[in-house]
């Protein structure tokens, strides 16, 4: 199988954000980086509270929402914190009442296709995590990042609202990936692992799925094999290498006129199939990087006048509960949602107890029905 060139070496860890300056009197503010150690360890609520003309209690009630403060102070408190750039850490403050047990689970959005949570791999990964959180005794955060900034994902942790992060999904951003794991962010990525990596990934072997699928079509007395799916993206790049590895095996040459970046977004994907089938090759089989995709270019082939699976057969990817219901039945690579979502958390709550979490590969399998029968 070919080897991708390796991706470029992460970029720096960001600097750490520096703590509020100590003052010896309040109208006094030294730079953060004046302060000596033992100084920057300094609560400066005292300070906020003689500026705010409060108690240091009610800085405390106010800088963490209390109602009990009423707006007007709760507003001049956060003016006065933020004036002395002093943030409160949360996060150290749960951990040390032993209050917070809530991970973010974090589905990025991009906005060019404009992906919906409800994407039913989704809808099923996220809810085998639930479980496998519940089971732990953690609660879940569900929430969205843009897809070109993962980074943000980091906001959960330092705001203190989470304990670590569950991303699913790489998307185009390994190197933010790897800058997150530079400092020490406890995160876990559904997706493949990649050369040079320094974070945690759990994932479904993708490149052995596209082989599966491959290796099948071929079996069939499939040649012209086309490849549906946006190889930039970390899994489905993987899932490419296998494709192209199994007709590499048949003596085949992948053909580049054969593959066709599509997004996941389904009506995005049947208006770039719309556009594509007119001046494709002649092809006798697919391999979709997803079930919807899989199931945008069956209908995209019927209202052409081709037929599945006597003139083109179809392989997905995923095996969502749907697949087993579609006319055909849609042949599928089966990924192990269920044991996706347990596998995920352990490597969390390694983390989380300081220990090295090493990357999982989880086994995927053919399921063939009717399609590609």
């Amino acid at each position: 199988m070919s080897k991708r060139p390796p991706p470029s070496a992460p970029p720096a860890a960001p600097p750490a954000r520096a703590s509020a300056p100590s003052s010896a009197a309040p109208s006094v503010a030294r730079p953060a980086a004046a302060a000596g150690p033992a100084e920057q360890r300094r609560l400066q609520m005292a300070d906020i509270a003689r500026l705010a003309g409060v108690s240091v209690s009610t800085v405390s009630r106010a800088l963490s929402g209390s109602t009990l403060v009423n707006a007007e102070t709760r507003q001049r408190v956060a003016e006065l914190a933020r004036s002395l750039n002093y943030s409160i850490n949360l996060g150290a403050q749960n951990l040390r009442l032993q209050k917070n047990r809530t991970v973010a689970v974090v589905v990025p959005f991009e906005a060019a296709s404009r992906q919906h949570i409800s994407d039913p791999f989704f809808l099923a990964l996220v809810g085998s995590i639930a479980d496998a959180l519940t089971d732990q005794g953690y609660d879940m955060l569900l929430s969205r990042v843009d897809a070109e900034h993962l980074d943000l994902a980091a906001q959960f942790y330092d705001s203190g609202k989470a304990i670590g992060v569950i991303m699913v999904g790489q998307w185009r951003h390994h190197d933010q990936l790897n800058a997150l794991a530079a400092r020490q962010l406890p995160l876990v990525v559904w997706g493949g692992a990649l050369p040079q990596q320094l974070y945690c990934t759990v994932g479904g072997d993708n490149a052995d799925g596209g082989l599966q699928a491959t290796r099948h079509l071929l079996g069939l007395g499939r040649r012209r094999i086309a490849f549906l799916g946006d190889a930039q993206l970390p899994e489905v790049w993987l899932r490419r290498e296998g494709y192209q590895h199994a007709l590499k095996e048949a003596g085949l040459r992948a053909d580049p006129a054969l593959e066709l970046a599509l997004p996941f977004e389904p009506a995005g994907a049947r208006l770039a199939l719309e556009r594509w089938l007119p001046e494709a090759p002649d092809f006798d089989a697919v391999v979709a990087c997803s079930d919807l995709l899989a199931l945008q270019a069956i209908h995209t082939l019927r209202a052409r006048g081709r037929q599945v699976p006597d003139d083109v057969a179809v392989v997905g990817y995923d095996d969502m509960p749907l697949a087993a219901y579609c006319d055909p039945p849609l042949s599928t690579v089966h990924q192990p949602v269920s044991e996706a979502g347990a596998e995920l958390v352990a490597a969390l709550m390694a983390q989380l107890r300081g220990e090295r979490s090493a990357s999982r590969t989880l086994g995927v399998n053919l399921i063939v029905r009717r399609s590609a029968a």
